[in-house]
């Protein structure tokens, strides 16, 4: 049976990707990965094109296997999917700091680096070999052969930290739950929030007898308790799940308990960071960062909160104030976006909902892509028929006035079980010239809400 992870001809086939193609296909090409790198270190001598280009295509190729599989494990997540991403993570990892540490081929850069060669390079590939050099030292390459072994085993215990992390946060999300069953309670609330409460118990057999409206921790429905809900203890109940979630507090305290990970994230950060001969874990961040050191981040951030605490602190005592002239005695923070909400349409005799319908979600996506075709002069257009992960997702092509392709995008807007909350970017597949073709493989994002 072919395995979708390793055809990297086109687009990933997320309709086609299992649990069990995970590792097959992870295996097959960490270890043509290595047998090619056995190879490339055979040569008597290296140059750009002969070293750095097939490392690559190595790179690129380990990366389109793996996107996939990390972001599906985002936004998709399941038991099955779960436990193949955790089996395939360590193998990674191990991979990375192997290659990090491989004192064999960070002495074929440095002779990139000390040749004659190094000079006729462009400004990008010159980049290129600094910046391999650089990460070599950040991986440990100078390091004794037992705190080599040290930093491998920190690397790994990091990656699996982190993994956990992010699975107890999505689980605690979706573990609490509140279902009202007094209509009475739902005073404030919006038409859409209660459709969507309606419908989350309906889903889970708690509609009966038309009564039944369930809460989650999921982020549509609680900003909508939180700034709409004239209940108080709802609003009270609903933050209080939220802020403590993955914690040894609130409703579920200790159940996906995140505070022990961190203690021992921190720690290791630091040791790591000792073993390459850095100060502290910031330290080691700002390696590959522009700012100079920890003092000038903490002093820039100083200086923002200084600049903004004035104006935070006056916008907070004036709905403090407002608060108490509606009768409240003292202002919580379960109490801030609804007051707030309530002197914003106060003030501008007009609420968030009445103003929904105006700005439907296509008709904001195209607005946003005016934006940017006029600030860019490029096109944006949606492309049907692509295989995603979920319904929701969307596929886009940006090309330029001759019509040629420059990048494209998926767009996943809207929360929903098993997909990790917040709004970031991820890499599909990066712009590209594989070694020996004419051809440059156009850039593909993920865009997720």
């Amino acid at each position: 049976m072919s395995n979708p992870l390793l055809d990297m001809s086109g687009l990933p086939p997320f309709s086609a990707i299992l649990p069990e193609h995970i590792e097959p296909a992870l295996d097959a090409l960490l270890a043509a990965n290595r047998e090619r790198l056995a190879e490339l270190l055979k040569q008597p001598s290296h140059t750009f094109e002969s070293l750095a280009r097939p490392l690559m295509d190595m790179d690129e190729a380990l990366s389109r296997l793996w996107s996939p599989v990390r972001h599906m494990n985002a936004v998709v997540n399941n038991e099955p999917l779960r436990a193949a991403y955790n089996a395939g993570l360590p193998k990674l990892t191990d991979y990375g700091t192997e290659m990090g540490q491989n004192i064999a081929l960070f002495q074929a850069w440095q002779s990139i680096r000390d040749g004659a060669e190094y000079a006729t390079l462009s400004e990008a590939q010159r980049k290129i070999v600094d910046d391999a050099l650089r990460d070599f030292h950040l991986a440990g390459v100078d390091l004794p052969e037992a705190e080599k072994a040290r930093y491998k085993a920190i690397s790994q215990r990091l990656s699996e930290l982190g993994s956990t992390f992010d699975e107890h946060v999505l689980d605690a999300t979706q573990a609490w739950t509140i279902t009202i069953t007094d209509p009475a309670r739902l005073a404030g609330l919006t038409d859409s929030a209660r459709q969507a409460a309606q419908a989350a118990a309906e889903r889970a057999g708690e509609h009966v007898d038309g009564k039944g409206w369930r809460f989650t921790l999921e982020f549509p429905s609680y900003i909508a308790v939180m700034t709409y809900a004239e209940d108080r203890m709802l609003r009270e109940a609903v933050y209080t799940a939220f802020a403590t979630r993955a914690s040894d507090q609130g409703p579920n305290a200790g159940e996906f308990d995140n505070s022990a990970l961190i203690d021992e994230t921190l720690k290791l950060r630091h040791e790591a960071a000792n073993l390459l001969g850095f100060a502290s874990f910031a330290d080691r961040s700002l390696a590959k960062k522009m700012a100079e050191s920890p003092q000038q981040v903490i002093g820039f951030l100083e200086d923002l909160a200084e600049r903004s605490l004035p104006a935070a602190r006056q916008e907070l005592d004036e709905l403090r104030g407002f608060a108490e002239a509606q009768g409240l005695d003292e202002l919580m923070p379960w109490d801030i976006p609804f007051y707030a909400e309530k002197l914003r349409e106060q003030r501008y005799a007009i609420s968030q909902e009445e103003l929904r319908p105006y700005f439907p979600a296509p008709r904001v996506i195209a607005g946003l892509f005016q934006v940017v075709e006029r600030l860019y002069g490029v096109r944006v257009e949606a492309v049907e028929g692509v295989d995603v992960w979920h319904p929701d997702a969307q596929f886009f092509a940006i090309r330029d006035p001759d019509g040629q392709l420059r990048g494209q995008f998926y767009l996943d807007l809207f929360a929903r079980p098993g997909k990790r909350g917040g709004a970031w970017m991820d890499v599909c597949r990066s712009r590209h010239h594989h070694l020996g073709h004419d051809d440059i493989d156009a850039p593909v994002a993920y865009l997720t809400c």
